[in-house]
């Protein structure tokens, strides 16, 4: 498998396509410039199969819309967020000041951590809650990988201070579910360059001494 980190959208969220060598492709969470993003998907040959949302914020789902119709494909999200799609109030575009960013419900709900099988893709979904309720992280042992979103970055933590955030159900989340992967597992997260579990447990400020 390999991956591809696109960011998008005045604060660069990070999209990702995660695709086969026959060019079947996972995309995870499309924030914005959806025209960029599927022209991207179609020089470079790929075949979406789903959009994976590892939450509902709006810098996370700008463009779910224009890459589901462009390519006719499902969109998967935690039932604890199904609502944010569609209110701006809950996704924070309404706090921006600009246009509200909506996108269409979501066809399928994530209820509890689960294997997710999407065609020739197995990947375990992690509740990761803190950064906000339904926030979840995307883990494909195989390729030693995680999706964490904005639970986890390179040196930092998911805000806390949105809608449903809370820093203690964060700080347990990735305890218990991120830095309990092994060692080696590679993190991609929401924003800013991929990390490893490894470096965070060693160096992140807001893990160490927990």
């Amino acid at each position: 498998m390999k991956w591809q980190r696109i960011p998008l959208g005045p604060i660069q969220t990070n999209a990702y396509l995660f695709y086969n060598e026959e060019g079947d492709c996972l995309v995870i969470d499309p924030g914005s410039e959806g025209n960029k993003l599927n022209n991207y998907i179609k020089e470079k040959g790929l075949k979406p199969l789903a959009i994976l949302l590892t939450h509902a914020h709006f810098d996370h789902i700008g463009a779910v819309d224009k890459v589901r119709e462009r390519w006719e494909i499902p969109v998967y999200i935690h039932a604890e967020e199904k609502d944010w799609l569609t209110s701006p109030e809950l996704n924070g575009s309404m706090r921006m000041g600009t246009e509200p960013i909506l996108a269409n419900p979501a066809e399928h709900l994530i209820r509890s951590e689960q294997m997710l099988t999407i065609g020739p893709f197995i990947l375990k979904v992690l509740e990761t809650p803190g950064h906000s309720p339904g926030s979840v992280s995307y883990y494909h042992k195989e390729s030693d990988l995680v999706f964490s979103g904005d639970a986890l970055f390179a040196g930092s933590i998911g805000r806390t201070d949105l809608i449903g955030g809370n820093h203690d159900l964060l700080i347990k989340s990735i305890h218990e579910k991120l830095l309990s992967l092994p060692e080696q597992t590679l993190v991609l997260s929401g924003h800013g360059p991929e990390t490893s579990i490894e470096a965070e447990m060693d160096q992140n400020p807001f893990l160490n001494g927990f």
